[in-house]
């Protein structure tokens, strides 16, 4: 599988082989994470290399626990997604420097594509033909779509509240849907039990290790698009976390393979003052999180009580310098209209969080206006508006 040369569990550090399908430490319940032979890379990964290959999301495969040369690269197009400097947001902000990240041109319209585009290769190229999920919606219509691409089966258990719009692409790509009484955490349950029972792979959130790899090529696209000098903070909405741990995780990497040097942005964890769990853990100086009891959100992605990877998540912000910010639904609907009114950018709630968020940290003096900021956006705002 390319340059992987293992699992690493992030909590005891115990390592396992690199082909193992399940990503949970079986001696401290921790994800394991996927690690690569960096040094043999080193010189033949460069930034001019990478850059030659055709766009998208394979072109980073070496840093990807799938080989391209089995003919399991899965793709729809996703990755690449542009960077945007948004000057008038920037102004209206009381900031010199912001970007957004924007993920809504991904295949079936988020993030969510990356991560299950490199889950369901890297499982593929081990047989694996029926894949299992709990969500809130948007990853499981990318696995319904991935799934139809590679000859598989996706088997989606949801909230009984979960988007309509969402319930309807998911069935177009031929998704199985198992509606669920309760959040996510209990369609999780109800996924796994489904798993055990059928024999099906589960594709839950750090349960196995290639959504946070897929995730992690927004850190590498990022590092690439801003060169050496990467962004004084980065925000971004945090419901399971996997994307930001991703993030953090490609600027590791790339700082082994001598891309960039020691420095890092502070990340900052957006979320919403109905289901905030990762912000309460970091407020109170805890190292793991609790669960988030009456979880409320429109931002149906921001809707998770209890994230699996929720000490590694505060431990990575802490690491960063990074901090945690909570905004209301209010707060997003209004940033969302504010961000598509001055730059033409429609995002969907969750990313909607992040222009809210900023604006907040900014008020305080807790991001400078000198600083360069990336606000990500994870999501196109269509799906809300059908």
């Amino acid at each position: 599988m390319g340059a992987v040369r293992g699992l690493e569990c992030s909590g005891c550090r115990e390592t396992f082989e690199g082909s193992r399908l399940s990503a949970v430490c079986p001696e401290c319940q921790s994800p394991l994470l996927a690690q690569y032979d960096l040094e043999a890379l080193r010189t033949r990964l460069t930034a001019d290399v990478v850059g030659r290959r055709p766009s998208g999301l394979w072109r980073w495969g070496e840093l990807l626990p799938a080989s391209e040369t089995l003919g399991w690269t899965l793709s729809l197009g996703e990755g690449d997604t542009p960077l945007l400097p948004v000057p008038r947001l920037a102004a209206d902000l009381g900031l010199k420097s912001v970007w957004i990240k924007d993920e809504g041109v991904n295949p079936t319209g988020t993030f969510k594509a990356r991560g299950l585009a490199v889950a369901v290769a890297r499982a593929s190229e081990q047989g694996i033909s029926d894949f299992v999920l709990p969500t809130a919606g948007n990853a499981g219509a990318a696995l319904a779509a991935y799934a139809a691409r590679g000859g598989a089966r996706a088997h989606l258990f949801l909230p009984a509240d979960a988007p309509p719009p969402i319930l309807r692409e998911i069935e177009a790509a031929g998704g199985q849907i198992h509606k669920v009484n309760g959040l996510i955490d209990q369609a999780g349950r109800e996924a796994a039990a489904a798993a055990r029972e059928q024999g099906w792979l589960d594709l839950s959130t750090f349960r196995e290790v290639g959504r946070v790899e897929g995730k992690k090529t927004m850190g590498l696209e990022l590092a690439e698009s801003l060169g050496p000098e990467l962004p004084d903070v980065i925000l971004y909405p945090t419901g399971g976390g996997t994307g930001l741990i991703g993030i953090a995780k490609a600027f590791d990497e790339l700082q082994t393979l001598g891309w960039i040097d020691e420095r890092r942005p502070r990340l900052v964890a957006v979320q919403a003052e109905g289901c905030a769990p990762v912000v309460r853990a970091l407020d109170r100086g805890d190292p793991a999180v609790e669960r988030w009891e009456d979880a409320h959100t429109a931002a149906a992605g921001l809707r998770v009580p209890a994230p699996f990877a929720g000490r590694l998540i505060v431990d990575t912000l802490r690491r960063s310098g990074g901090t945690g910010v909570v905004v209301t639904d209010e707060e997003m609907r209004q940033a969302r209209r504010r961000l598509a009114r001055l730059e033409g950018v429609l995002a969907c709630l969750e990313g909607a969080a992040t222009v809210a968020g900023a604006a907040v940290l900014a008020r305080q003096g807790w991001i400078r206006p000198e600083e360069r900021v990336v606000l990500f956006n994870t999501g196109t705002g269509l799906k809300d508006l059908l």
